[in-house]
């Protein structure tokens, strides 16, 4: 028989391990029961995190770098998205190869593309494009009303936590708003026979329409269409014609275009320089300067500004 002071002992022990379980149990369920929201960009994931804060875990489908034109679904997404709670996505035929993806997620989960808030009258058409240039956060504007979806489509999917929801989306457009003011002061110091941005694909649309820069891409709206000869030959007369002395590269996209036009300019007499990398369809790494929406947009106006008045 088991002495009573061993007895004493062994039932504390069973407690304390009991408590002990119960509580990683609850910490467990806790942890099961922070909503799972899967986004494909990390331009979307920042927009979306902004608005859930510690409401929901964020997972986004595409990292730095990446093309979301040309991007196609892993297994290991299919994973990931058939355990989400919510996704959220750009539309627009931003994903392309993703559309048959997200559509069959949609008919199971909750599934939302940012863009569904804006108007036919608000978006940029193209007449080579089966829809509207899907670039639509360089209009921050127009991007609010990416934050009102994302605001609402979690207030409905999560209403006990909607006025979280509320409160941090009125945040984020506050601070919108003040960008946006920024943004239109930086490009006014520019010489206005000087506003043209050159790119490496037409991702700009949007940012040249709202403050007033032309705006001119080697490539169509996607990665995913092809350029030829003739599309730099005419991008190196455009750039002698005007006497532009500074196109940019993209981060997502290659730099093989825009050097060619550089050394088409070159063998005819024109010095153009490369101003600067932009990010057009995806952020830079976490904790970086251009690692936020915010960031990425301050980013690339500092970067247009000092490339297109550099000599001045």
């Amino acid at each position: 028989m088991a002495k009573p002071g061993l007895q004493m002992k062994g039932q504390r022990f069973f407690q304390t391990m009991l408590v002990a379980v119960l509580a990683f149990a609850g910490m467990a369920a806790g942890a099961q029961a922070r909503l799972q929201v899967v986004v494909t960009t990390n331009i979307v994931a920042d927009t979306v995190k902004n608005v859930v804060g510690d409401a929901a875990d964020v997972i986004s489908l595409m990292g730095p770098g990446v093309d979301p034109h040309l991007y196609n679904a892993t297994q290991g997404d299919l994973r990931t998205l058939s355990r989400a709670d919510v996704i959220f996505y750009n539309g627009l035929d931003l994903e392309g190869r993703m559309g048959n993806v997200l559509a069959q997620m949609g008919r199971s989960k909750p599934t939302f593309a940012l863009t569904e808030y804006m108007t036919t009258d608000e978006l940029l058409l193209d007449p080579d494009w089966a829809t509207a240039d899907p670039h639509v956060w360089f209009d921050l504007p127009l991007w609010k009303k990416a934050v009102l979806r994302v605001r609402d489509a979690m207030s409905e999917v999560d209403p006990e936590n909607a006025a979280v929801y509320h409160e941090n989306a009125a945040r984020f457009l506050a601070e919108i708003d003040a960008l946006h003011g920024w943004v239109e002061e930086q490009i006014a110091s520019i010489p206005e026979e000087r506003r043209v941005l050159v790119t490496a694909h037409d991702a700009f649309g949007y940012f040249g329409a709202r403050y007033g820069i032309e705006v001119v891409g080697l490539q169509g709206l996607s990665t995913d269409t092809e350029y030829g000869l003739a599309d730099v030959r005419n991008l190196v007369n455009l750039v002698i014609d005007r006497r532009i002395g500074a196109i940019f590269a993209e981060t997502s996209v290659s730099s093989h275009g825009i050097q060619a036009v550089i050394e088409g300019a070159r063998a005819q007499g024109h010095t153009v320089r490369i101003g600067g990398e932009l990010f057009s369809d995806a952020l830079d790494a976490p904790g970086t300067p251009g690692g936020t929406f915010l960031g990425m947009i301050r980013h690339n106006v500092s970067t247009i500004v000092a490339g297109l008045t550099s000599g001045l």
